[in-house]
C-alpha cells in the first residue's frame, strides 16, 4: 500500500509541474520578459529547442551591451550560454554549425571570467565539434591569448590532422601564428 501511495503521489506532482510548465509556456507566449528573458527560454526550450534558435537568442541578448565591461551582463549570458549547452545534447548537435558557435563563445565568455574553465570548455567544443575549423582557431587563440605559443601551434596542427574544415581557415592561422601575430585571424579573414 506504501509503495502505491509512493506512486499516486508522485504522478500527481509529475502531473502538477506539468500544469505549471504549461501555464507557463502560455504566459510567455503573452507576456515578454526582457529583464532575464526566462519567457524567451522557456519558448525555446519547449518548442524547437533548436541550436539556431538559441544562437540567435544569445546574440541578441549580448548586443545588450559589452560583456568585458558589464560584469552583470557578462554573468546572465554565461548562465544564458550554459543553459543552452545543457539543453542541447551533444550527441544530436555534434555536426551542427549553430551548436559549435555556442559552444564556443560559451568557452570565450568563460575566458573573461576564469581561464582554467574556459580551457576546460574549448576543450568540449573541440572533442564534440572536431570538423569545424573556427572551432580550433578559437581554441588556438585563447592558447595563444594566454602565452601558449607551443600548445596553440599544436592545436592548429592537429586540426589539420583531423580535416577539419575550411583548410584554408586553419593555414591562415597557422601562418599568422608563425609571422608571430597576436590574432589568428583578421575580421575579414573570420
Amino acid at each position: 500500500i506504501t509503495s502505491i501511495m509512493n506512486r499516486v503521489r508522485n504522478l500527481k506532482n509529475k502531473y502538477r509541474n506539468e500544469e505549471n510548465i504549461t501555464d507557463e509556456f502560455n504566459y510567455t507566449k503573452i507576456s515578454a520578459d526582457t529583464t532575464d528573458n526566462s519567457g524567451t527560454v522557456n519558448q525555446i526550450m519547449m518548442t524547437t529547442n533548436s541550436p539556431e534558435d538559441w544562437l540567435c537568442f544569445l546574440l541578441k541578448l549580448e548586443k545588450k551591451g559589452v560583456p568585458q565591461m558589464d560584469v552583470s551582463l557578462l554573468n546572465r549570458l554565461i548562465g544564458r550560454y550554459s543553459q543552452a549547452v545543457t539543453a542541447l545534447p551533444a550527441e544530436k548537435y555534434s555536426q551542427d554549425e549553430s551548436y559549435a558557435r555556442i559552444l564556443v563563445r560559451f568557452a570565450e565568455l568563460k575566458a573573461l571570467q576564469d581561464p582554467e574553465e574556459a580551457r576546460d570548455q574549448f576543450h568540449l567544443a573541440r572533442l564534440n565539434c572536431k570538423k569545424f575549423a573556427f572551432v580550433h582557431v578559437a581554441f588556438a587563440q585563447f592558447e595563444l591569448s594566454q602565452e601558449n605559443e607551443k600548445k596553440c601551434k599544436q592545436i592548429l596542427q592537429k586540426a589539420v590532422e583531423c580535416s577539419a574544415v575550411p583548410l584554408e581557415l586553419l593555414e591562415t592561422a597557422l601562418q599568422n601564428l608563425h609571422l608571430k601575430k597576436k590574432q589568428l585571424l583578421s575580421d575579414e579573414e573570420k
